[in-house]
């Protein structure tokens, strides 16, 4: 935060702390960032993430529903017998994937 003529810019800090906060709101409840830790391995069918997660198949489907709506997580239906949902991270939640590596070692040194 820059001092700017005697003084700070409150309106830049409370800016950019409510970027953090909006970000944190998108991925921040406990069962997306299971989710969205879980699908760092690559793509995964529902059952493969519920077993994942631990996560019952009512939260599970609210927070794929989410996370697709916030465009972190891909959806990818194959018709075949039986019919196969896949669930993947997109690019953006991709790009997550370095921030919870920052947290993992966050963890480690300080938990």
């Amino acid at each position: 935060m820059t001092p700017v003529s005697g003084g700070t810019d409150v309106e830049a800090e409370n800016e950019a702390a409510c970027a953090a906060v909006d970000s944190l709101e998108l991925i921040g409840s406990q069962w997306r960032l299971i989710v969205l830790y879980a699908l760092q391995d690559g793509e995964k069918r529902f059952n493969e993430l519920k077993r994942a997660t631990g996560a019952n198949a009512r939260t599970l489907s609210r927070v794929l529903d989410d996370l697709g709506e916030a465009g972190l997580v891909s959806r990818r239906v194959e018709e075949d017998a039986p019919v196969a949902t896949y669930y993947a991270l997109t690019k953006k939640g991709g790009a997550l994937c370095p921030v919870f590596d920052e947290i993992e070692a966050w963890a480690d040194e300080w938990h």
